[in-house]
């Protein structure tokens, strides 16, 4: 383009605009033409994650909401005779654990044998294909499920934090909470002296799912948030398993001295672990000795 109208220019077919409109028009033209190209993938793409974001809104929940119910006081909790299985594959069979009132009881196995799916029975996640889940005496299924998320605190193995502050992280588990309750928390969980050496504090972003922390600061903020809910029944699913040994110890002595009047299901891996349980149950294969 700039060849061919340089050289009408100089025969005075065009003069000067003639040759610099139509060569920054055909530059500017290179990034449009560019991007219809792409265009193709692009919508490739973009339908592929509608079509996702599509396929979750049109799922149905395993179980339903309950309501209407009369709410009930946390007075320990049972699974009899529980049987359970994801698609053909049986997880938990003939399963019986009792949790009495203001007791830590520890559940200690290998990886797979089934600890994880019985906390999630308890949070009723799931329905039992055989057996009964029950709190105070009475089914999950019979309890409202605001009342039973109220009485109940869950620690995952992997605690799922969002692109905020490390206080409105905390706040998920009570959100009229005071600063004064979130730095007790934090120091039963033996994160508080961690947060207070980053620049902001509490105010410090954690970034997209918690990347700016390790493994095992991300648990101690998940094991804060259960003790910011102070729910009278802690389900702790290997809440110690990214900690050192020092930091495990501060932990599970918090969890003696504050579950006084808590119940809690502390589910391992390790044995150590289990020295502040009242009793201990070992999963093997599904089965409860």
């Amino acid at each position: 383009m700039l060849f061919a109208s340089t050289a009408l220019c100089q025969r005075g077919v065009v003069g000067f605009d003639g040759v610099l409109i139509p060569t920054m028009a055909l530059m500017s033209s290179f990034g449009p033409v560019v991007a219809l190209a792409n265009l193709g993938s692009t919508l490739q793409n973009t339908f592929a994650a509608g079509n996702r974001v599509l396929d979750i809104l049109e799922e149905v929940p395993v179980v339903e909401e309950v309501t209407g119910c009369t709410d009930i006081a946390f007075a320990g909790a049972s699974a009899e005779k529980v049987f359970f299985s994801y698609g053909g594959e049986t997880i938990l069979e003939d399963v019986s654990v009792e949790v009495p009132k203001n007791q830590i009881v520890g559940i200690v196995g290998r990886s797979g044998s089934g600890k994880s799916t019985l906390l999630k029975l308890f949070m009723r996640f799931w329905q039992v294909r055989e057996g009964k889940v029950s709190l105070s005496g009475r089914r999950v299924d019979d309890i409202n499920t605001a009342d039973l998320r109220e009485m109940e605190s869950f620690v995952t193995q992997e605690t799922h934090l969002f692109r905020d502050s490390i206080r409105n992280n905390l706040r998920i588990a009570k959100l009229d909470a005071t600063d004064d309750e979130i730095v007790a928390a934090c120091q039963k969980a033996s994160v508080h002296d961690f947060i207070m050496t980053l620049p902001k504090g509490y105010d410090t972003p954690v970034g997209e799912l918690g990347d700016t922390l390790s493994g095992g600061e991300r648990q101690r903020l998940g094991l804060a948030r259960t003790f910011l809910q102070n729910g009278p029944f802690m389900l702790l699913d290997e809440p110690t398993s990214n900690l050192d040994s020092l930091n495990e110890a501060v932990i599970l002595r918090s969890l003696r001295e504050e579950g006084k009047d808590k119940t809690v299901v502390l589910v391992s891996h390790r044995v150590s672990t289990m020295r502040v349980a009242d009793q201990v149950f070992s999963v093997e294969h599904g089965r409860v000795s």
